[in-house]
C-alpha cells in the first residue's frame, strides 16, 4: 500500500504558486497539463482543453481595455474558462453537450460551499460505506472486471451505493462528493490510462490505491482548494449549460464581449470514449457500444467513429450551403480521402468526418454571431490535421467560415509546431497549433 505521501504525489499535484512568465503561458496555451497544478481545475483530469493561466491572462488583457466584460466558452469541457474567469472576478457562461463532463464542470463550479458541511457529509459517506461493505456484484460487467480487483471494486461500489441511496440530491456539496468519488476511480484501478485518457484494461499498473484511503485524501485536497479560492476572493457566479454550441437556443440577457474556447480538433480523438471507465462505473453505460447513444451523438463530429456510426454520405455533406466559402478546397481534400481510405487497413471514414466537422463549426459560427457583441472578440485555440496524410487547412477554413457567418475579420497566431518528431511515424505532414482570432 502507498504511504500517504506517495498517494498525495500520485493523486494530487502540488498547487503551482509560481509567477509563470507571459511568454511561457503563451507557448503552453494549448495544453491542459498545467491545469493539474491549479486549485479546483485539478479535481478531475480531462485531457481536452487549454491552459487556465493563459485564459486568465487573456481575460485580464481584455478587461484592461473595457469597463465591463462578459465571457462565453461554447466548448466548456470541464470548466477551464469559467474557473479562470472566477479567479479574476469575471462572470462566464459555458456550453457543453457531453452529459458526464457537464456534470463534472457543474460540480467544480459549485465550489463555494460550506466547508464544515462538506467535511461532515464526506465523512458520513465514508463511515457508512466502511460499515456496509459487501462484495461487488458487478464483476459481470466486462470493463469493470478487467479494471479492478474484487476488493477495490467492492469498496468503490460501497461508496457509490451509499452516495446514490442517501446523498444524490443535486446540492453543490453532494455534487462535489460525487466528483470526489469519480476522481479516484482511475487511481484505484489496475488498468493503465493512455495519453488522452483512454482506459487501457490490458495494461496493468503496479501501484493501485485503496478506495477508503484515496477518497478522504481526495476530499481533503478539494477542501484545501476551496479554502484557497475563498481566501483569494474568487467570484462564484459562472454558469455551465448542457447545450450544443451548434444550435444552443440560448437567450442571452447580455451579449458577450469575449468568446474564448478550444473546440475539438479534427484529429480523430473520441471525447466520448475518454470517460468510458467513469461512466461504466456509475452505471450510465454497460459496453463500448453504448457510448454513441449516451454521449457521442451529442458531440461535434470530429472522429471517424462518429461519422461511421451515423453512416454519413460525403456528397450530401458537401452540398450543405454553409460550406460554400470553402467548398472547392474541402471537396478536393475529402474526395482524396475517400479514395485513400480504400487502400488502408482500417478504411477509416476521415472523408465524411472532415466534411461533417467543418459543417458543424460553420453552424457554431452562425449560432455565435447573434450572441457576440458588435466589436467583440473570439479566440479559438485550434490545430490543423492531416488524416491519412491529406492536409486540412483548419485555421484558414474556419476563418473563412466565420466571415461567412457575419464576423468581420480573422487572423491566426501560431503557438507551436506539431507532428515534427517523425521517428516511427507513418504520416509526416508538419502541423501546427495556434489561436484563431475572430473580430465581430
Amino acid at each position: 500500500m502507498f504511504s500517504s505521501f506517495m498517494m498525495q504525489q500520485s493523486l494530487f499535484p502540488e498547487i503551482d504558486k509560481s509567477h509563470t512568465s507571459i511568454k511561457k503561458i503563451h507557448s503552453r496555451s494549448g495544453t491542459f497539463t498545467d491545469n493539474m497544478k491549479l486549485p479546483i481545475h485539478r479535481w478531475f483530469r480531462y485531457s481536452a482543453g487549454f491552459s487556465a493561466e493563459w485564459v486568465k491572462q487573456e481575460i485580464l488583457a481584455y478587461k484592461s481595455k473595457n469597463t465591463a466584460i462578459n465571457v462565453l466558452d461554447p466548448f466548456a469541457g470541464s470548466g477551464t474558462t469559467m474557473l479562470a474567469a472566477e479567479s479574476v472576478k469575471i462572470k462566464a457562461v459555458g456550453f457543453d453537450p457531453h452529459p458526464f463532463i457537464y456534470r463534472v464542470a457543474k460540480a467544480k463550479l459549485g465550489w463555494n460551499v460550506d466547508i464544515k458541511q462538506l467535511k461532515d457529509i464526506y465523512r458520513e459517506v465514508l463511515n457508512k460505506a466502511s460499515e456496509e461493505i459487501v462484495e461487488s456484484k458487478r464483476f459481470d460487467v466486462p470493463l469493470l472486471k478487467k479494471c479492478f480487483t474484487s476488493e477495490s471494486l467492492s469498496k468503490l461500489d460501497s461508496l457509490k451505493n451509499i452516495y446514490l441511496s442517501e446523498f444524490d440530491n443535486g446540492n453543490p456539496e453532494t455534487e462535489i462528493i460525487w466528483l470526489g468519488i469519480t476522481s479516484i476511480i482511475r487511481a484505484c484501478s489496475t488498468a493503465g490510462t493512455a495519453q488522452w485518457q483512454y482506459v487501457l484494461p490490458n495494461q496493468k499498473k503496479s501501484k493501485v490505491l485503496d478506495p477508503f484511503e484515496a477518497f478522504p485524501l481526495k476530499m481533503e485536497h478539494m477542501i484545501e482548494d476551496i479554502t484557497y479560492a475563498k481566501h483569494n476572493n474568487w467570484m462564484s457566479n459562472s454558469e455551465i449549460i448542457n447545450i450544443d454550441a451548434r444550435d444552443p437556443k440560448y437567450k442571452a440577457i447580455e451579449l458577450f464581449d469575449l468568446i474564448i474556447t478550444s473546440p475539438p480538433y479534427p484529429n480523430n480523438y473520441d471525447y466520448a470514449d475518454a470517460t468510458r471507465l467513469e461512466m461504466t462505473f456509475w452505471g450510465e453505460i454497460q459496453t463500448w457500444g453504448d457510448i454513441h447513444s449516451a454521449v457521442r451523438q451529442y458531440l461535434l463530429r470530429s472522429c471517424s467513429q462518429h461519422s461511421a456510426k451515423e453512416k454519413l454520405q460525403l456528397d450530401d455533406l458537401l452540398q450543405n450551403e454553409v460550406l460554400l466559402p470553402i467548398k472547392d478546397e474541402i471537396t478536393e481534400s475529402c474526395k482524396e480521402l475517400e479514395k485513400i481510405r480504400l487502400t488502408k487497413g482500417g478504411k477509416k471514414t476521415y472523408h465524411t468526418m472532415a466534411a461533417a466537422y467543418f459543417t458543424d463549426l460553420a453552424n457554431v459560427f452562425y449560432a455565435l454571431r447573434p450572441l457576440c457583441k458588435k466589436g467583440g472578440t473570439m479566440c479559438f485555440v485550434i490545430g490543423d490535421s492531416a488524416p491519412y496524410g491529406v492536409y486540412l487547412a483548419v485555421d484558414k477554413w474556419l476563418g473563412e467560415l466565420a466571415l461567412s457567418a457575419g464576423f468581420k475579420s480573422y487572423s491566426f497566431e501560431k503557438i507551436r509546431d506539431r507532428n515534427i518528431k517523425w521517428k516511427n511515424r507513418k504520416h509526416r505532414v508538419p502541423l501546427h497549433e495556434g489561436k484563431l482570432w475572430i473580430e465581430g
